[in-house]
């Protein structure tokens, strides 16, 4: 293999344009091969984005053997099939998040990705911004106690009457599986353990039938997180590590680089009477650290730091939730 994987994008999505393209051409061991559409726009799209191929068909794209890695940003419905179709193919698979709309549909990933030696990562990218590793290293130090409470908010205004995947039902919407996921993620990186307890509480839109605004509790022994996501709410993104001597705010944790002042991430220490200690600042692509990771593990056949057993840990907490949101009980893990 070259010195650069060499990526393959499933789809003409927005996400890939605004964030993994610029990623992909930053990155120092990746270069963008060619991008496959199936609605008409891959010649145009490959055009915008630099790619020296395009495909009319995403099974064309995998078919092509000189690309070593695909990026699959469809719907979170398709993603099962998409993953495996590319790991049957042999090409290294970075799916975006939520992997899958079940957990067993992450194992089956999993499985397919496994017998063809081929690596398989969920693109939770904000979990590569230093500031978390940072916020991490502030917890372990002490400096703010035993953790007791975590809350977490994701969060923003959507046209509620458009034509948008993530009110579609049949697709996997819903606010908890789009931004939520951030949260619930969030809560068990920063704990490194898995919830024992969850419940949700919600507003489920009465034509869609998908979550526009969730909010529920996660129990972690002593440790509480609070988390809630909508799209019918202010844009936030942030997250706050409360322990019994202080704590830490990080008031843009998933996209730093929608943070006006120079796309910096931010950390607020506080101590126990609330006064600001310091704060600390970060200014990193996270897409670009994701990428390069993803890629440097391709090219070694090392592991993810973030492996497919934490994805389907994450997306069994997602299903407890919305089991609990249905059932309008708390669910046991």
């Amino acid at each position: 293999m070259s010195k650069k994987v060499r990526w393959g994008i499933l789809s003409s999505a927005g996400i890939a344009a605004k964030a993994i393209v610029p990623a992909i051409k930053e990155s120092r061991n990746a270069e963008l091969t060619a991008v496959a559409s199936e609605s008409g726009k891959a010649k145009r799209t490959a055009e915008e984005w630099g790619a020296p191929k395009y495909y009319d068909s995403y099974r064309a794209l995998l078919s092509d053997e000189a690309i070593d890695a695909v990026y699959i940003p469809l719907p979170n419905s398709l993603h099962k099939k998409w993953v495996i179709e590319a790991a049957n193919s042999k090409k290294h698979v970075l799916v975006e998040k939520p992997a899958g709309v079940t957990a067993q549909e992450v194992k089956e990933m999993m499985a397919a990705c496994e017998a063809n030696k081929v690596i398989f990562m969920e693109a939770f990218m904000y979990q590569f911004h230093p500031q978390h590793a940072r916020v991490k290293e502030i917890i372990g130090s002490g400096e703010i106690g035993d953790i007791r409470l975590i809350r977490s908010s994701f969060s923003f205004p959507l046209d509620l009457s458009g034509n948008n995947i993530r009110l579609n039902s049949d697709l996997g919407g819903g606010s908890l599986f789009d931004v939520g996921c951030y949260c619930v993620h969030a809560s068990r990186f920063l704990l490194a353990r898995e919830p024992e307890e969850v419940y949700l509480n919600g507003v489920v839109h009465p034509v869609f039938q998908i979550d526009i605004t969730a909010a529920g509790v996660m129990k972690f022994g002593e440790v509480t997180a609070l988390i809630d996501s909508s799209f019918d709410q202010p844009t936030v993104d942030r997250y706050e590590v409360t322990g019994t001597k202080g704590s830490i705010e990080v008031p843009y944790a998933f996209r730093p680089d929608k943070n006006p002042d120079n796309g910096d991430g931010v950390i607020c220490i506080k101590d126990e009477g609330n006064q600001i200690v310091r704060e600390e600042r970060f200014h990193h692509n996270q897409y670009t650290i994701q990428m390069e990771h993803f890629s440097e593990c391709v090219l070694t056949g090392e592991t993810p730091s973030y492996t497919g057993e934490l994805a389907y840990q994450n997306l069994r907490a997602i299903e407890a939730l919305y089991t609990s949101l249905r059932e309008k009980r708390p669910v046991t893990l």
